[in-house]
């Protein structure tokens, strides 16, 4: 067998994985290159929380003995991956970012992490991320355990929070794939910001045992990859009923591209003027050519609006409240001021006074919402709109305030504005438990910059199969930073 080349880091599952079938190179060959690269260029970007070299390359050697004897266990099998610091790993840290958590040792492993690995995956290492993932709002880039995320596109840039270990690893060629979690932003944010494609499932399709709950009617975990066919092999392997979590919806998901509606006859939602005024003027061209280049797939474009309701303010009290009771041991203890941003450790406190009546009102109107948005699916299959409006923001600048509202939301929450077309889709998808496909789609002023996709729930396979053919058209996906 040779030892992999270069070209491997940048390679997709698929790809890799018939490689490996083919015996151009072994698992642990492939394990040791990545879990060396992982540790090499992680540090530069802020991206490593923890190694895991030593259980990937034994790992990978039962993985080598699976292949020999010809026990086949799918396109995942042998492919190396790592995951967001808030999923546990039996026996090492898992540090949720924060530094009051910096020794916290589970003896579980998430439950997302045992199914990867049950199809052969090595895991190579832990990412880094937000501290809390974001909990109680912050405004510095630099609010995490390992420092800023910086942008592999350029490490001026911030890579996004609170998944920004994983965006950024992904980007720079350091994993195939990583698992990151979001509650409001978290996986769009870092994916448009480091020009990776990635999957916000719908809520429950993936469990969530063994993830540090932020909030437990919004969290979601979810994969960074290369591709939108990458996306759904993975999302095959994660995703299932899980009696351990409670918020599981019982549900399994089958990447079946081939079955997908003809896209002819799919109804895409959009508003023209997120596309034309809402975005920052330097990407505003990229934006236009990937309208443009989904409506060469031949889907039917569909001017439409969201439901006109206060998503930013309903999602950051329900958030506020849940996370209060979450960390209330942590914020009671004192141990919060041990957080790096002083605007989270205030937020957190301020969670504390959220009144009952205040979240049970956000929760009627979330339904209410949830409503309106099913309605919406009667006359559309999907909607796009752009995953940010803008370029990454620089490390050195305090982020965007919060909201005002009475909790502190974290910062990729956008504020409650005058309502135009889809401004609103963070909050309101999430709020709505929707699934989401971020695909890049070029670049502004030389940084990525993204579209989303979102669907009704459990439209994961329509949703990929959009993107997979917005794939064949465009090559943004397989760009990659100059210097990695």
């Amino acid at each position: 067998m040779a030892t992999p080349g270069n070209d491997v880091f940048f390679a997709s599952v698929a790809e890799l994985n018939a490689r490996l079938v083919k015996k151009e190179f072994s698992a642990e060959e492939l394990a040791r290159a990545f879990a060396d690269r992982l540790e090499q260029l992680g540090p530069h970007y802020n991206a490593l929380a923890l190694s895991l070299k030593e259980q990937a390359l034994r790992q990978a050697r039962t993985v080598d003995k699976d292949f020999k004897s010809g026990l086949l266990r799918g396109p995942l099998q042998g492919v190396p991956y790592a995951v967001k610091d808030l999923l546990s790993y039996a026996g090492l840290p898992t540090t949720w970012g924060a530094r009051p958590y910096a020794a916290q040792v589970f003896d579980f492993n998430a439950k997302v992490i045992d199914k990867l690995n049950s199809v052969g995956s090595v895991i190579v290492g832990k990412l880094s991320m937000v501290e809390l993932a974001g909990g109680g709002g912050y405004r510095s880039t630099a609010a995490s355990l390992f420092g800023p995320g910086l942008n592999p596109w350029d490490r001026t840039r911030w890579s996004g929070g609170s998944s920004s270990g994983p965006a950024a690893a992904v980007a720079a060629g350091l994993v195939p794939f990583a698992i990151g979690s979001e509650t409001s932003g978290s996986i769009v944010t870092p994916a448009a910001f480091c020009g990776v494609t990635a999957l916000r499932p719908t809520y429950g399709l993936v469990s969530r045992h063994g993830a540090m709950a932020l909030s437990w009617t919004l969290d979601k975990l979810g994969p960074f990859a290369r591709s939108a066919e990458d996306c759904g092999l993975i999302l095959h392997a994660i995703a299932g009923k899980d009696g351990q979590d409670p918020g599981s919806a019982g549900k399994s998901f089958y990447y079946t591209p081939q079955y997908a509606r003809p896209l002819d006859r799919l109804r895409i939602g959009f508003a023209a003027a997120n596309f034309a005024d809402s975005p920052d003027p330097a990407a505003r061209p990229a934006f236009a050519a990937a309208l443009d280049a989904l409506k060469a797939c031949g889907v039917q474009l569909v001017e439409a609006t969201l439901p006109p309701f206060p998503c930013g303010t309903v999602l950051s009290t329900i958030l506020g409240a849940e996370q209060a009771s979450i960390f209330e041991p942590l914020i009671s203890s004192g141990q919060v001021d041990q957080l790096a941003d002083p605007s989270q450790i205030a937020g957190l406190k301020a969670s504390l006074e959220i009144p009952a009546k205040d979240y049970l009102k956000a929760m009627r109107i979330r339904r209410l919402l949830q409503s309106a948005i099913q309605l919406m699916w009667g006359e559309l299959d999907a909607v796009i709109a752009p995953a940010r409006t803008g370029i990454a923001p620089r490390v050195d600048q305090p982020l965007s305030p919060p909201p005002a509202a009475p909790s502190s939301a974290p910062r990729n929450t956008p504020k409650d504005t005058v309502h135009t077309g889809f401004d609103s889709l963070i909050p309101a998808a999430n709020l709505a438990g929707l699934p989401a496909l971020v695909l890049p789609c070029g670049f502004a002023d030389n940084l990525p910059v993204a579209i989303q996709l979102v669907g009704p729930p459990w439209s994961e396979n329509t949703l990929l199969a959009l993107g997979k053919e917005f794939q064949t058209r465009t090559d943004w996906h397989k760009r990659k930073p100059a210097g990695v």
